[in-house]
């Protein structure tokens, strides 16, 4: 019988950005201006009003659904060689995100998660051991990610 290969580990991301804000409505827009100035200066510009709009809702719903009172929310973003990924923890992990069915259409809130998944090309959630990752990816092109520091 053969050794399992061990699996290599992932590529480390070409840029990265890890940020705590206050769970305060201010730091909504404050990340949401980092997010569209990053992804831009990492030259996703195409990528930068989504991005800037996904942080902002996932923000919000940590805000709404996800703060408490002393705990931080943190928003990392990390280009990759085929990825770009933002993430928003929160401390609230028995609060999970859920989209609400188009059926409830007539409420004016709680469309952000659907417009993440229509903005992302794949978003979701995992576990932390205190809280939540809420997470939203987009696909690159290959020839687009400038590996240049």
């Amino acid at each position: 019988m053969t050794e399992p290969v061990p699996l290599s580990p992932p590529a480390p991301p070409l840029r990265e950005d890890l940020l705590d804000y206050t769970p305060t409505q201010r730091s909504v827009p404050l990340a949401r201006r980092r997010a569209a100035r990053l992804v831009s200066e990492w030259g996703q510009s195409g990528l930068a009003g989504d991005a800037a709009l996904v942080v902002s809702e996932l923000m919000t719903n940590a805000l709404l659904h996800g703060s408490l009172k002393g705990r931080l929310i943190r928003v990392h973003l990390t280009l990759g060689h085929r990825t770009l990924r933002i993430e928003v923890s929160d401390p609230r992990g028995e609060r999970l995100p859920r989209p609400r069915p188009l059926s409830e259409a007539g409420e004016q809130f709680g469309r952000g998660l659907l417009l993440v998944g229509a903005l992302a090309t794949r978003w979701g959630w995992e576990p932390r051991s205190v809280g939540k990752t809420v997470f939203a990816e987009w696909d690159l092109p290959t020839t687009s990610v400038v590996a240049s520091t």
